[in-house]
C-alpha cells in the first residue's frame, strides 16, 4: 500500500545541496545528488509532499521506464512498449517535453515527436482512438531524458513548474525567480531569528519567500493545482491530508524589511505580500539604498542588485560603489549576501566576501557572496575572533544524524566556474528549461478547509 518508488527533484545548478538537505527534513529516502537534480524514494505521500514543500526544486519526475537508445526507432519502440492505459486513456490529452543531451540525438523536439508518435499508435492501434496532444494544461505531462544513449522516461507530477507559487500577483522587470530566492535565503541559514532586509526588493520575492521560510508555510499552499491531481491514481483524501496539516508552520518575532528606490515596483510588492498572507511580517517602504541607515535590530541582508543586464543603470559601478559604502558604515556588526553577476561590480564594493557560492540566475552565471561587517577595526575583529575562519571558502554546514535508510552520494562535483559578463545574455526572463515564457497569469490558492479558516489573511 505504501509502496515506495523512485522520484527525481529538479532544480538550478548551484541549488542541488540545498535541495538534498530539504528532502532529507522531509523524510525521504536513498538521497542522491546530481547535476541540476536531486534523486531520492518514497511513496505516493512523499511525492505529493514534496510538490507542496519543496522550497528549491522546479518539479518532481515520476520515472517509469529508463532504457538505452541510439536511433529514434528505438526510443519508439520503447516508448510504445509501455502499457499506457495505467496512466491515461483515448479520451485522455497529453504533452511531451524532451531534454537531450546526445550526439545521436540533435533535436529535442524531433525526440519529444517519437514519444507523442509511440503513446498515440500505442491507443490506435489497441483501441481504434487516439489521445490529444495538448501543450497548455493537458491530462498528463511526460518528460524524456537523453543523456548520450541513456534514456528515462517520466511522469511529471507537478504539472505546472513550482517556482510558480500563485502568490505573485504582478511583477517588476527581470523579477527574481521564487525558487533561487528561497535557495538563496535557505544557504545563508537564516531561519527566522532575526530581521532580515532587502534594501532593492523589487516586486518582493525575497521578502515574501523569507516570511514563509520564517513561518515555516508550505509554498505550494497558494498553488491552483498540481499534475498529480489528474492522474488515474489520484488520492485526493491523502493530499487534502497534507495540504491541511498547519502542524509544522510557527510564529516568527521578528520583521522582514524590504526597500526600494521604485514607487511602482513598492506597489507590486504591496500587492504580493498581500497575497502571500504575510503583511504582518513583511514591512515595505519606498527607500533609496543611499538612505540606509543602521538597523537597531541584529539583522541579515539578502538583496540581488541590478546587473546591467536586463536592468539598466546610469552608473552601475557607482551603484555598487555606493552599496559597500553603506554597508561599511550603516550595516556594522552584521552580515549582507550579495548575489550578482559582474567582477567588476564586485570589485567596487571594495569589502572582502567570507563566502563565494556560484549561482545561476536564468542564464547568467552569477555569484552569491557573503560580507561580515565588523565594528571597529579589522585586526581587532579578528583577534576577538580568532577561532572563525575568515578565508572566503563555502561555509561548512553542521553534521546531521542520517537515518539508517538514508543515502546521500554526489553523482557530479563539478562546481560552475565564475566568469566575466558576457554581451549575449537573454534580455527575457527564463523559466527552468531555459526558455523565455510570458508571465504568469494571476494564481489563486485551494480552498480545500471545510471550516472559515483562510491561510491567505493569517
Amino acid at each position: 500500500m505504501n509502496q515506495e518508488f523512485e522520484l527525481i527533484a529538479k532544480t538550478f545548478q548551484g541549488l542541488e545541496e540545498v535541495l538534498a538537505q530539504e528532502l532529507t527534513e522531509l523524510g525521504a529516502s536513498n538521497i542522491e545528488i546530481g547535476r541540476r537534480m536531486v534523486s531520492f524514494t518514497g511513496d505516493k505521500a512523499m511525492m505529493y509532499k514534496a510538490n507542496f514543500h519543496l522550497r528549491t526544486a522546479i518539479r518532481i519526475l515520476k520515472p517509469i521506464k529508463h532504457f538505452t537508445a541510439k536511433t529514434a526507432d528505438e526510443v519508439y519502440d520503447a516508448v510504445k512498449s509501455i502499457a499506457w492505459e495505467e496512466y491515461l486513456d483515448n479520451m485522455s490529452s497529453f504533452a511531451v517535453d524532451a531534454v537531450v543531451f546526445s550526439n545521436e540525438f540533435r533535436h529535442s523536439k524531433f525526440v519529444a515527436y517519437k514519444v507523442k508518435d509511440a503513446i498515440v499508435d500505442y491507443f490506435r492501434e489497441k483501441t481504434g482512438n487516439r489521445p490529444s496532444v495538448r501543450i497548455s494544461n493537458p491530462d498528463l505531462s511526460i518528460n524524456i531524458h537523453v543523456a548520450e544513449d541513456r534514456c528515462t522516461l517520466s511522469l511529471d507530477s507537478s504539472g505546472e513548474s513550482l517556482h510558480r507559487r500563485g502568490y505573485r500577483q504582478e511583477q517588476v522587470e527581470a523579477p527574481l525567480n521564487e525558487v533561487l530566492a528561497a535557495g538563496m535565503i535557505l544557504m545563508t541559514g537564516w531561519r527566522g531569528k532575526c530581521d532580515l532586509i532587502d534594501p532593492m526588493c523589487g516586486s518582493g520575492t525575497i521578502p515574501v519567500e523569507a516570511a514563509l521560510i520564517a513561518r515555516n508555510i508550505a509554498p505550494g499552499v497558494f498553488r491552483k493545482e498540481f499534475g498529480f491531481e489528474k492522474w488515474k491514481d489520484y488520492d485526493q483524501e491523502l493530499f487534502d491530508s497534507i495540504y491541511n496539516d498547519d502542524s509544522q508552520e510557527r510564529e516568527f518575532t521578528h520583521k522582514i524589511y524590504g526597500y526600494d528606490n521604485n514607487p511602482k515596483a513598492n506597489e507590486i510588492a504591496i500587492h504580493n505580500v498581500k497575497a502571500a498572507g504575510v503583511s504582518k511580517d513583511v514591512v515595505l517602504r519606498i527607500q533609496p539604498f543611499q538612505q540606509f541607515e543602521q538597523p537597531k535590530e541584529k539583522s541579515i541582508i539578502i538583496t540581488n542588485p541590478p546587473y546591467g543586464e536586463r536592468i539598466s543603470s546610469e552608473d552601475l559601478l557607482g551603484l555598487y560603489r555606493m552599496i559597500g559604502e553603506r554597508l561599511k558604515h550603516a550595516f556594522s556588526g552584521n552580515d549582507a549576501w550579495i548575489l550578482s553577476y559582474r567582477d567588476e561590480c564586485f570589485d567596487q564594493i571594495g569589502l572582502k566576501p567570507s563566502v563565494k557560492i556560484p549561482l545561476f540566475n536564468g542564464a547568467l552565471e552569477c555569484q552569491f557572496r557573503k560580507y561580515q561587517l565588523f565594528d571597529g577595526k579589522y585586526k581587532a575583529f579578528r583577534s576577538e575572533n580568532s577561532d572563525k575562519e575568515f578565508k572566503p571558502k563555502r561555509e561548512e554546514r553542521e553534521a546531521r544524524p542520517r537515518r539508517r535508510s538514508e543515502k546521500v552520494t554526489y553523482k557530479d562535483s563539478r562546481k560552475p566556474s565564475f566568469k566575466g559578463s558576457r554581451s549575449n545574455a537573454s534580455s527575457r526572463p527564463s523559466t527552468d528549461d531555459g526558455r523565455p515564457k510570458q508571465a504568469p497569469a494571476p494564481r489563486y490558492m485551494h480552498s480545500r478547509k471545510k471550516n472559515d479558516d483562510n491561510r491567505s489573511e493569517r
